[in-house]
C-alpha cells in the first residue's frame, strides 16, 4: 500500500503522518506501521507494536507506549501491566477480547542500565515522540469507531484531551472527545456524534508501582466501571 507522501528522508523526523496508507483498513495500516520511521524511537525498538483487537469494538484502550515483553512479542499488553488491565476490566464488567487496544506511541522507548546491563529500563515518550506518533491513534479511532475510549495514564490522556489535561485532576469522568482529536481540528462532515467519550484513568503499570497497590487498583476498577456504565446506556 503505497504512503500518502514520500516519507522525510532526515531519520530523525518526528512525523508519521507520511507513512500512513492512503487507503485500506487496520490491516492495511499495521502493515505501513510496520516500516514507520516518524521519529528516532524506531532506532532501538524490536518492531512496531500496532493495536489489535475487535476491529469494531465498541470500546478502545489507549495505554502509553509498548513495554518490554510488548516490544518482544508485538503485541499490546501482554505483560504483567496487561494482566492487571484484564483482571481490572473483568471486575468492572467489561470483556477485554471485545475491545480494541492500543498505545498512544507505538515504539519501545527505553534506557540501558549504567554499567552496561542489559535489562532495558522504560521511559517515558517525550511530547514530541507522542505527536509524531499520534497520527497513528487517530487513524485507529476513525477506523474501529469506537462509543468510548479509555485512557490509561497521562500519556494517553494527553494524545487524547490534550497537553494541559491532567489525570490526577480529572480521572474517572465521562468527558466528550474534541473534534478532530485533542487538536480541536474536525474534518468535513464530522458532528459530535462521530466523536466517543472518554474516560481516564491510571496506568495498569502504575497501579503496580503504587505504594498502596490495593487502593490503586479499586480506584482504576471504578474508573473501568465508568466507562462500562456508558457503554451499558447507549446499548440498542
Amino acid at each position: 500500500m503505497s504512503p500518502t507522501k514520500t516519507p522525510s528522508q532526515d531519520p530523525r523526523a518526528y512525523d508519521a503522518e507520511p507513512y500512513l496508507p492512503s487507503r485500506g483498513g487496520l490491516s492495511a495500516h499495521r502493515r505501513a506501521a510496520a516500516d514507520c520511521r516518524g521519529c528516532p524511537l524506531h532506532e532501538g525498538a524490536t518492531q512496531t507494536v500496532f493495536g489489535k483487537g475487535n476491529e469494531s469494538a465498541r470500546l478502545l484502550l489507549v495505554g502509553e507506549q509498548p513495554g518490554d515483553q510488548e516490544d518482544r512479542q508485538g503485541e499490546p499488553f501482554v505483560g504483567p501491566a496487561g494482566r492487571l488491565l484484564r483482571r481490572a476490566l473483568d471486575e468492572a464488567g467489561i470483556d477485554m477480547d471485545a475491545a480494541y487496544v492500543t498505545n498512544a506511541v507505538k515504539h519501545f522507548k527505553f534506557t540501558l542500565p549504567p554499567g552496561g546491563g542489559k535489562r532495558r529500563i522504560h521511559k517515558a515518550p517525550d511530547l514530541h515522540e507522542v505527536a509524531a506518533c499520534r497520527p497513528w491513534l487517530l487513524a485507529e479511532l476513525r477506523l474501529v469507531r469506537p462509543e468510548v475510549v479509555v485512557a490509561l495514564g497521562a500519556t494517553a490522556a494527553k494524545a487524547l484531551l490534550g497537553s494541559s489535561f491532567r489525570v490526577t485532576k480529572d480521572r474517572g469522568a465521562l468527558l466528550p472527545m474534541p473534534p478532530g482529536g485533542s487538536d480541536g481540528a474536525s474534518e468535513a462532515g464530522e458532528d459530535q456524534a462521530d466523536h466517543p467519550y472518554v474516560v481516564a484513568t491510571l496506568h495498569p503499570s502504575a497501579v503496580l508501582r503504587a505504594d498502596d497497590r490495593e487502593g490503586a487498583y479499586a480506584g482504576l476498577v471504578s474508573d473501568l466501571k465508568v466507562a462500562a456504565e456508558a457503554l451499558a446506556k447507549s446499548e440498542p
